[in-house]
């Protein structure tokens, strides 16, 4: 019997190039969408740039006329014969009680953000995760009030009991007699004014927590805070990083408060609990109205740097939660 010889099938037909869908549907409301987020973006840089511009043009009017150095000059006569101003005081003034303020709010708020997350009964986490959204919403010119009338006159008596016992630090030793307008009273302040906006972020990135992660670390036997230590806290750095730039945001450039409280000199000095110092947005406000044309260009010049050291500030969190990021649980 003649053996019977398979035919073989024609090899199968090469697969059509596959080509990505867009992403639009062709809808009007979508175009429409879509244009108006392109746009929001673009408008957004439109204006940030031009506010650097202006900020740029008037700072080197003012720049080219000042006999002293800008950076290092300790004086302030935009008036004078030849026009002398500095901003070191100014800066030296933003940068410390801004530090003071995020060393006293950031673990607070995170405190108060981990309770009304993971320890607060439900019927008291609500109430108390309100009432700290409330304090946000307080204008600042109500905080200047409040600390002008009662934080100054009371924290005399913490002035001294930090001299008395940390005297020894050169910081904390309080060497002039007056009340306490001080760079450590504004930071005090600055601190109450952006611990609602530091726990309200940090609180609901810690509500994010996968819940399998907590239950997996309780049924391995681990305690609530090991729960929190090992769970919630490394993935919430990143937020709560996030929350403490918004708070220092806001504590670099807060404007009104600060010039109720604070006793301006220009005079640099590490005994925080002296009276005197000063911040950009503090002189900005108290000396604008009075100055002449070339006294404006100089206030301008150093709203300048307090927009580059803001844009710096940022840019630093930025890398530092990028590099967290991929210690994160959020991009599982």
């Amino acid at each position: 019997m003649a053996s019977t010889t398979p035919i073989a099938s024609p090899p199968p037909a090469p697969a059509p190039p596959v080509t990505r869908k867009s992403t639009s549907t062709g809808r009007a409301g979508d175009k429409v969408f879509l244009g108006l987020s392109r746009g929001s973006g673009i408008l957004l840089l439109v204006i940030m740039a031009s506010i650097a511009v202006f900020l740029s043009y008037r700072a080197a009017l003012a720049i080219s006329k000042d006999q002293g150095n800008f950076l290092t000059t300790l004086d302030w006569n935009p008036a004078g014969n030849p026009p002398v101003f500095g901003i070191a005081v100014l800066l030296f003034g933003t940068v410390v009680s801004s530090i003071v303020a995020m060393a006293i709010a950031v673990p607070i708020a995170v405190g108060i953000a981990l309770f009304i997350s993971h320890y607060a009964p439900r019927r008291l986490a609500a109430p108390l995760a309100y009432v700290v959204d409330l304090l946000a919403a307080v204008p600042s010119i109500i905080y200047g009030i409040w600390g002008a009338l009662f934080l100054v006159p009371y924290l005399e008596g913490l002035n001294l009991w930090l001299d008395e016992f940390f005297g020894w630090t050169y910081i904390f030793e309080k060497t002039e007699i007056g009340v306490a307008r001080s760079l450590f009273t504004v930071g005090v302040l600055l601190a109450i004014m952006i611990l609602p906006i530091v726990t309200s972020v940090s609180r609901e990135v810690f509500l994010q927590v996968p819940q399998m992660n907590e239950e997996a670390a309780l049924a391995l036997g681990a305690t609530r805070w090991e729960v929190i230590r090992m769970s919630v806290l490394p993935f919430g750095r990143s937020g709560v990083i996030s929350a403490s730039m918004l708070g220092l945001g806001r504590a670099l450039g807060e404007t009104m408060a600060v010039a109720t409280v604070l006793s301006p000199s220009f005079v640099i000095s590490l005994h925080l609990l002296n009276p005197g110092g000063g911040t950009f947005a503090q002189n900005i406000a108290a000396k604008f109205d009075e100055a002449n044309e070339l006294g404006r260009d100089a206030l301008i010049a150093s709203g300048l740097v307090l927009f580059i050291l803001t844009l710096l500030v940022n840019g630093a969190a930025r890398l530092i939660i990028a590099r967290r990021k991929e210690y994160s649980g959020a991009n599982a």
